[in-house]
């Protein structure tokens, strides 16, 4: 597996979640990373992004309230959720678009499911 997210569950609103995906070193340290989720009946949308070098960019529904950070040491990026709402349900996956030598590869994370009660 060469992305592996974690940290889904059921939560209520107003609370708050951590994912985590680690990836494999050879693809972290030349990818642009980003959290994408889907749900049911939904088209797979993206949530939140990090480039290798840092700059992050977010969909307008997370927009403060979501935070995405990448620990190069550990190979990993983090999507933070606080005040989580129902309509954050849905399963969440972790991407790779490779840069340099890994340019025109992307990769996929097999999904976290988060779900918000009310």
């Amino acid at each position: 597996v060469q992305l592996q997210a974690s940290g889904g569950g059921l939560v209520q609103a107003g609370d708050s979640l951590r994912l985590s995906c680690t990836a494999s070193r050879s693809i972290f340290s030349v990818s642009d990373m980003a959290w994408y989720r889907q749900a049911p009946g939904k088209q797979r949308e993206l949530v939140a992004s990090i480039t290798n070098g840092g700059n992050t960019n977010y969909a307008d529904s997370g927009k403060g309230r979501f935070t995405i950070s990448r620990d190069n040491a550990k190979n990993t990026v983090y999507l933070q959720m606080n005040t989580l709402k129902p309509e954050d349900t849905a399963v969440y996956y972790c991407n790779a678009v490779g840069k340099v030598w890994l340019k025109g590869k992307e990769y996929w994370g097999q999904g976290t499911l988060v779900t918000v009660s009310s």
